[in-house]
């Protein structure tokens, strides 16, 4: 075969190759948030995580650990997850997951002891998904003490996290003053029923991304918001 034949396919199967994974890296880090700014939050779930290729990730800006749910459970990766975090240069933020049965005391004892200020980067946030039972009325009360609980621990109101049907039937209207993640798996943007504005959507919970086998969430700031609206103020 003629030695410049020889050279140009030589040169097309490379070109191919690379072309072929710079798509899937692409793929991989980006998805459909190359344009925003994003970020995930995972817990014990997501199992082992490579946290030095998330941390090569330029496309990632910040990250929410499961640290607490309810009164006495804890996240069995949050301490290491939190400290390999911060060792590849993320931007860490922690949330609990809330049981409006609960006594409210017990789920801030429970909060506070994993969730320590001097490991804070972003304000807490607290993830909302169930009234276990409870009447409107009673879940709403709940939740609002508790949100107030937490701002007087932390000197600054929490990020709440919940999603779009949940809010609009259970929430609408208490979160004004608050800033708020609404997850919706969609290619639709969420529509709050009280025209209220959210700083960040959750649009997908099987987001891919180098360092994490299988599914994660994925969530990106929208319009103008952007990091430094939850940074966590040192006191």
């Amino acid at each position: 075969m003629n030695i410049n034949i020889c050279k140009y396919i030589i040169t097309l199967v490379c070109l191919l190759g690379w072309v072929s994974v710079s798509a899937q890296d692409h793929n991989v880090q980006c998805e459909d948030t190359c344009s925003h700014v994003h970020g995930i939050d995972l817990s014990h779930y997501q199992g082992e995580v490579f946290w030095e290729a998330i941390g090569d990730n330029s496309k990632m800006a910040y990250v929410y650990l499961k640290a607490t749910e309810g009164g006495d459970r804890i996240d069995d990766k949050y301490e290491q997850n939190i400290k390999l975090a911060h060792k590849y240069g993320l931007k860490v933020g922690s949330y609990h997951f809330f049981r409006p049965k609960t006594p409210l005391k017990l789920q801030l004892e429970n909060f506070m002891a994993q969730c320590r200020p001097s490991q804070q980067d972003l304000i807490p946030m607290i993830d909302v998904e169930t009234k276990q039972g409870l009447s409107n009325d009673a879940f709403r009360d709940s939740l609002m003490t508790f949100l107030t609980m937490v701002e007087e621990a932390y000197h600054q109101k929490p990020l709440v996290y919940t999603g779009t049907n949940f809010y609009n039937k259970y929430m609408s209207g208490l979160m004004n003053s608050y800033k708020l993640m609404i997850a919706q798996y969609s290619s639709n943007e969420p529509v709050l029923n009280d025209g209220n504005d959210y700083m960040l959507w959750q649009y997908t919970g099987k987001g891919h991304i180098d360092g994490i086998r299988g599914y994660v969430d994925k969530s990106r700031f929208m319009g103008r918001h952007g990091l430094r609206e939850i940074r966590y103020r040192h006191h």
